[in-house]
């Protein structure tokens, strides 16, 4: 099992739509995040700073960037574009972390 963190950011006055719009997300989405090896997913919100820390365990890299490539992503992508920043191809800007310390 691989652990990945990751922050992203939300617009200041789209913090209550964010969560709306991920309690729940779309089945067909989980279903896709399921298939390809995400487990443990889970998004934290830093109102303060409107930061999202987001962690999840995935099966394999190669698993997990094909998520973007699906036809749910993309459009899950474009459902989020106006409450967040986003890239050109509307996936959210985010930065990947480094683990400097994990308790078992």
């Amino acid at each position: 099992m691989i652990r990945k963190a990751f922050v992203m950011q939300v617009n200041p006055d789209a913090h209550k739509e964010y969560a709306h719009r991920h309690n729940p997300i779309w089945p067909e989405l989980e279903a896709v995040l399921k298939d390809h090896g995400a487990h443990r997913y889970a998004i934290y919100l830093d109102r303060e700073r409107s930061l999202l820390f987001a962690t999840v365990e995935i099966d394999s890299e190669e698993r997990w960037n094909a998520v973007a490539t699906t036809d749910v992503c993309q459009r899950w992508w474009k459902h989020m574009r106006d409450v967040m920043p986003s890239n050109p191809d509307n996936s959210p800007v985010s930065t990947g972390l480094e683990e400097v310390f994990y308790l078992d």
